[in-house]
This record gives structure tokens, sequence and C-alpha cells, in this order.
């Protein structure tokens, strides 16, 4: 009896460790596809980045521009941005959306009208206002398209979307109408490029310590460094597969592409997603499942306040993550449509995958590390064989994993300040491999966030907020 015994415990042994091992196994497994679809991606950006040709400035005076600024209690950079824009975009039509301010928006878009007869208000109210971005910007569409004139070529009007901080550089509408941009007729949209304009501000943080400011300042650093390469590199990417994104700032959208999405039933009126949290990414999947080309052009930029707060900066990112997540209802479409590549559709599961990918990896990682923690109590010389084994692969793959990261900060350090030595480009890669973690705080955020059913918009503070008036103006939730 006690030798049947003694072989029943040994065979249980031994199928915990074949299970431990298997489970092992395929995390090892699971890490190993989520570094390689990665490093795939990476490639693809960084050799459209390296080999991005750009194209000849086209001709703005052959269409109509009209810019459109959603405001939400704005009053610390609204009075800036218009001046700002219509010094690099004097023939555009300014068109400030006040989304129901409670602060002085109103008051001083209308003294800037009051002065310039290019410069016109959008006033909504509640409870149609404040709820999202994508309303906001329909109201807009609404405005634009009955002011035209009946005869107006409707495909040679262009609706620019900026932001309340946004200010375009010289020369931009010129770069968007370019031979490759809206100059061909089958270009639905064009996305610029996007930089943080207070990277080299000094003290971010005036009257904070030197701790707080540091941290501030490598913060917006990381940010310009992810809009200027990464990012630029990923839409060089994207631009290849033909599934180039549309940001919430820097979008110029050609009139008669959003009147083709007002033609579905049920969007009289409203081209842009009405209550989504990426608006600006789900009205681009919308036209190119509609059969319009978008493009990016990495030849001109929209700068904007790189975020100073870990806190805001946080609450925008999981507002992104979540609606990453909320794109995964496009997949069918997405993967039906004949306007898509093989190569878009792999791009854009990439993208709707992402947040989905980190959740998953923040839930396996600890259950990888308590699987081996138990095995080294439970079963030393198993696991340590296991360790042995595998461990170094998963090393190898984790050390191979930062090299792209690093990569990003010497493109980056070449592209924006090549006076900067390649020292300050390695450490400013390192930083970014550091600060890629976020994405896995964000999307647990995101993810915790949908299942507790909150799907709340939330502005986020502008810098001046605070240190120019007071009392923050519009918070989060």
């Amino acid at each position: 009896m006690p030798d049947v015994l003694h072989e029943w415990i040994v065979l249980r042994q031994d199928g915990i460790v074949w299970f431990a091992g298997l489970v092992s196994l395929a995390l090892v497994g699971y890490m190993a596809f989520v570094f390689g679809r990665f490093l795939v991606y990476w490639a693809g950006s960084r050799h459209a980045f390296k080999h991005n040709r750009p194209a000849e400035p086209g001709d703005p005076t052959a269409f109509q521009w009209h810019l459109v600024i959603p405001c939400r209690d704005e009053e610390a950079v609204v009075t800036q941005t218009l001046a700002g824009l219509r010094e690099s975009a004097p023939e555009a039509h300014l068109w400030v959306i006040d989304d129901d301010s409670e602060d002085a928006t109103r008051d001083l878009v209308l003294a800037a009208a009051a002065h310039d007869d290019r410069v016109h208000l959008v006033q909504r109210r509640r409870p149609h206002a404040r709820i999202g971005k994508g309303a906001a910007l329909n109201a807009a569409y609404r405005e634009i398209s009955a002011r035209l004139p009946e005869d107006t070529d409707r495909s040679r009007v262009v609706i620019g979307v900026v932001d309340a901080d946004g200010r375009l550089d010289p020369g931009t509408l010129a770069q968007v109408c370019n031979d490759e941009a809206l100059a061909r007729p089958d270009t639905g949209a064009v996305q610029i490029g996007v930089r943080m304009r207070n990277a080299d501000d000094d003290l971010p943080l005036r009257g904070r310590g030197r701790a707080a400011n540091a941290l501030a300042r490598a913060l917006v650093r990381m940010q310009d460094v992810e809009f200027q390469a990464n990012n630029t590199g990923m839409q060089l990417l994207r631009r290849r597969t033909g599934s180039v994104g549309l940001g919430g700032n820097g979008q110029f959208v050609r009139l008669t592409a959003l009147d083709s999405l007002t033609a579905e039933e049920g969007r009289a009126g409203r081209p842009w997603p009405e209550r989504a949290l990426l608006e600006d990414y789900e009205s681009g999947l919308d036209l190119r499942l509609a059969g319009w080309r978008l493009t990016h052009v990495a030849e001109t930029q929209v700068s904007q306040e790189g975020l100073i707060s870990l806190r805001r900066f946080l609450t925008q990112r999981t507002r992104w993550a979540q609606g990453n997540m909320q794109c995964l209802r496009y997949t069918g479409r997405v993967l039906r449509s004949p306007f898509y590549t093989r190569a878009g559709k792999a791009e854009v599961l990439y993208t709707f995958l992402q947040p989905v990918v980190c959740v998953l990896l923040v839930l396996l990682t600890p259950l990888s590390i308590g699987i081996t923690a138990a095995g080294l109590v439970l079963f030393p010389a198993e696991t340590a064989d296991f360790q042995l084994r595998f461990g170094p692969y998963m090393l190898l793959a984790f050390a191979i994993a930062t090299m792209p990261m690093v990569f990003w900060g010497f493109a980056y350090r070449r592209l924006a300040h090549p006076d900067r030595r390649r020292l300050t480009g390695l450490l400013w890669g390192v930083l970014v491999w550091l600060y890629a973690y976020h994405l896995f705080v964000v999307a647990a955020r995101a993810a915790a966030r949908i299942v507790l059913g909150r799907n709340g918009w939330a502005k986020t503070r502008r810098n001046a907020e605070k240190t120019a008036l007071g009392a923050p103006t519009a918070l989060e939730s």
C-alpha cells in the first residue's frame, strides 16, 4: 500500500510539473510572439522613416481653407492660438467651437472676430454641448456647410482641425495640398506631424523644486520624441500600407469626403463619430472604409503643449487606450473591406490589439512570476532546469526589445537636435524605453473603465490653467 501511495504522489507531482511547465512555456511563447510582432512593426516603421521622400509644396490658393478649433474652457490659450493661425494661414477662415465654456473663451473669440471677419464663433449649449469632441466638430461642419454658396466646389474646400493650443508651421497649407496629398482627387484626408513646443523649457513647473522640474522636462521630452520620431515612423509605414490614422490635432479633410460619410444612414450632418473617445482615428477608419485615400505629410507640423503633469498625462492616455479598444468593433468591416490591402489590414489589427496585448501582459506577468516562485518551492530542481533552459531566451528577447526604443532616441536627435551629442541621443533612447511602460498602466486602467462601464469624456487641462489663471477650469474624471 505505501508503494502504491508513493507511486501516486510521484505521478501527481510529475503531472503538476508537466502542467506548470506547459503554462510557463505558453507564457514564454506568447511573450516571444508579442516581441516578434513589435520588432516587425518597428522594422517597417524605421525603414519608412529613413527612406521618406519629401514632396514639393502645392498651391494653397487652389483650395478654400477652414480651420476648426474646438474649445472648452480655453481662455488660457485661445487668443494666442487665433493670432498664430492667422499668421501661419492668413487665407483661412478660423472657426472656434465654444463647447459651452464656463470661462471667458466666448468673449475672447468675439473680441477677435470684431477685428477679423474670417474669425467665426460656433456656439454650443448644454445638453447638446460637452458630450465629446466629435459632436463639436459636427456642429462646425454643419455651420460651414450652411454658409457656403450653393455653387461652391466642395471638393476644393478643406476643413482642418487644430487643437485650442495648436500652432501650424508656416507653409503648412502648401504642404497639405502637395501632389501626393490633397492635390490628388482621391485623397480624402491628410494628417501632418506633431511636435511639443515646450520640449526645451528648462522650468516647466516654475516655483517647484529641481526634482519636479526634471520629471516634467523628461515627460515633455518623451512626448516630443514619441510624436516626432516613433509616431512619424508609424504614420509613414501606414502611408505605405494604406492605413494612415488621423489625429485630433493637424488633420485636414476634404469637404466632399465628409459629405460622403453623412450620406450613410443615421449620420446626416454628422461625419465625425459623436461619442467616440478617439473620434479622430475612427473618422479616418470611416473615410478609408468609404474608399477615400488618406496620407501623412511629415514635412510640416502642428505644435502643441506637452503635458507636464503625470496625472493629466495618464488621464489623457487612458482615454486614448480606451478609445483604441472601442475601435475593435471595426475589425469585421476592415477585414472585409476591398479598400484595405492585406498589409493595411495587418497594420490596423496591430493597432486595434495593442492595448489588449498590453492588458494580457499585465495579467500574465504576475502569473508567470507566481508559477516560477511556486515551482522553486515545490519542485526546485525541475523549475531551475526550466529556467536555465528558457531563461536566457527571455532575457535575450527583453534586451532585443529595448534596442528599437534606443534607435528612436538617436533618430530624434538627428532630426530635431543635431547639435546635441550622441550620448544625449542614447540617454533619450533609454528614457523612451522606460517611457513606453506607461502603455501597460493606461491599458490596464482603460480595461478597468470598460468593465466598470465608464465611458465619460474628459478634457485635458492646459498647462497654463494653473499657472496663469489659478484654479483649473476643466477637471478630469
